[in-house]
């Protein structure tokens, strides 16, 4: 049994939460980039930051850069932080993804409705430390 992954998400990078290191990522991804801020980002308690479209006018693959020094306030542990540098993958069936991993025996870690109601996403890390995110998208078909 494999996880049936539909596409990237997004990659998630860490930037400073001052709010000088907000303007300079601004003016670093939208500037001169010239990357465009999705202003649907719901606000994030505790993790403020932005979503970059990767595409113009095109949600669908983002970065999004995290606000956080250390381990971040919504964090549950330094391994569980939301905040750590990632790739989320959009995934089939959210349920199936975690039988798989239990099946596999790889540890993961759940935070639900984290950026809105109905925003499960499951986090794991591979074989070598990277963080890797899956969330199912209702929107999304075969």
């Amino acid at each position: 049994m494999t996880i049936k992954i539909l596409g990237l998400l997004h990659t998630g990078v860490r930037i400073a939460p001052g709010k000088d290191d907000m303007i300079q990522a601004k003016y670093f991804y939208k500037d001169l980039l010239g990357l465009q801020f999705d202003e649907k980002r719901p606000i994030i308690k505790s993790i403020p930051g932005f979503w970059v479209n990767v595409r113009k006018d095109d949600p669908s693959l983002q970065i999004h850069l995290f606000g956080a020094d250390g381990i971040s306030p919504a964090a549950r542990s330094r391994k569980e932080d939301p905040t750590r540098a990632h790739i989320a993958f959009a995934v089939k069936d959210l349920e199936m993804t975690k039988t798989v991993l239990k099946a596999r025996g790889i540890n993961f870690w759940v935070y639900e409705n984290l950026v809105g109601q109905g925003s499960d996403q499951v986090f794991f890390e591979d074989p070598f430390g990277n963080m890797i995110e899956f969330q199912q998208l209702d929107s999304e078909s075969d």
